[in-house]
């Protein structure tokens, strides 16, 4: 049962970040990046741009399509780096993220070579990072950002692609364009 639901929650990162026709074509060695849309491609941003660090455990319920998926994190955050450590309910690791010195990197055997982690990474600057960053930053892919403490969102025109809701113990990410949300569950004051 938990195999299949990390690979549900994998299938739906796979699914959402595969940044259409441009992202596939797109093979340069340069700085790690997503395409937020098809023509907005978003250059992650330096560990150092966080907001505050994070040492802590996060339950991350995600949801694609009308499926529904559960998982536990332990995310150390600093301007070092980030790492995420996949558990399952016993604490055993299934799988780490970690993005420092410029670079990306995930390891698991439990999830396809497929899943590219500059999207995971990316969704996590814009819920965490610097809000005066994540604006040149977006604003140089062509979109718009919009903070206000307590919601942040990114723009294509005047159409929201990117919501984020956060309060002391629940972080929500909605990407209407590529139809997916998580939500997030710690204390993060």
């Amino acid at each position: 049962m938990l195999f299949l639901l990390f690979g549900g929650v994998l299938a739906c990162f796979c699914s959402c970040a595969s940044g259409g026709t441009a992202a596939r074509e797109e093979k340069s060695e340069a700085a790690p990046h997503v395409w937020l849309t098809d023509r907005s491609k978003y250059i992650l941003l330096p560990p150092e741009d966080i907001e505050q660090p994070l040492d802590m455990p996060q339950l991350v319920s995600a949801s694609y399509g009308n499926k529904d998926y559960y998982l536990n994190s332990w995310v150390k955050a600093d301007a070092a780096g980030l790492n995420i450590t996949i558990i399952n309910e016993l604490g055993a690791s299934l799988g780490e993220l970690s993005y420092r010195d410029g670079a990306v990197s995930f390891s698991s055997a439990m999830f396809p070579p497929s899943l590219r982690p500059e999207y995971i990474v990316a969704d996590f600057q814009l819920c965490f990072y610097k809000a005066p960053a994540l604006r040149r930053a977006l604003e140089d892919c062509g979109l718009s950002f919009e903070d206000n403490w307590t919601n942040r969102r990114i723009l294509q025109g005047k159409t929201v692609i990117i919501e984020i809701d956060k309060t002391r113990n629940i972080v929500k990410l909605v990407n209407y364009l590529r139809g997916y949300l998580y939500i997030l569950e710690g204390n993060f004051e």
